[in-house]
């Protein structure tokens, strides 16, 4: 029978998957799009574009001046600590050691580009996908966000059906 290890280097496979995926896709947008253009591929809903973020999630402290990279790079770091030793001592379900694992590559995607974009314009998390209808528009956001946000209401939903199996 493997280790709790061996039985665990899956999800470090799928952390490294969600991070290369990530920042390929990033790499194709900045070799191909420039800052701020706009390529339509679904007319009146769904552009790809260059942007960048220097805040959180809906750009939240972007202006804040630049302290607020340390905070993230710090907040990623600490995830990710956490979301491996509940890993690794077999806290989750294998949905939430997958859910973990999505979380851990989104927040290394987005962390890297904290740490190697670091010049103005080019400065903070780079976002490229856009979706909006007439006057409305949702934040443009990348792979590494989606995987985040879909790691969280994995994890959520492990936690809800964890429950029900106790009760």
């Amino acid at each position: 029978m493997p280790n709790p290890a061996e039985r665990n280097i899956k999800y470090v496979f799928l952390v490294v998957f969600v991070f290369g995926l990530d920042q390929l896709v990033k790499w194709l947008v900045l070799h191909y799009i420039t800052l701020h253009d706009q390529i339509n591929i679904i007319p009146h809903f769904f552009d790809l574009t260059l942007r960048f973020n220097s805040g959180a999630a809906f750009s939240f402290l972007a202006d804040a001046g630049g302290w607020q990279k340390y905070l993230f790079l710090t907040l990623a770091i600490a995830v990710c600590v956490f979301f491996s030793y509940e890993i690794s001592k077999n806290k989750f379900a294998k949905l939430g050691k997958i859910a973990a694992s999505f979380i851990m590559g989104g927040a290394l995607g987005n962390a890297f580009d904290r740490l190697i974009h670091t010049q103005d314009p080019y400065h903070g998390v780079v976002d490229f996908l856009l979706f909006y209808y007439q006057n409305w528009a949702y934040p443009a956001f990348n792979i590494a966000d989606s995987f985040i946000c879909i790691g969280a209401v994995l994890l959520i939903w492990d936690s809800i059906q964890s429950k029900k199996k106790i009760s």
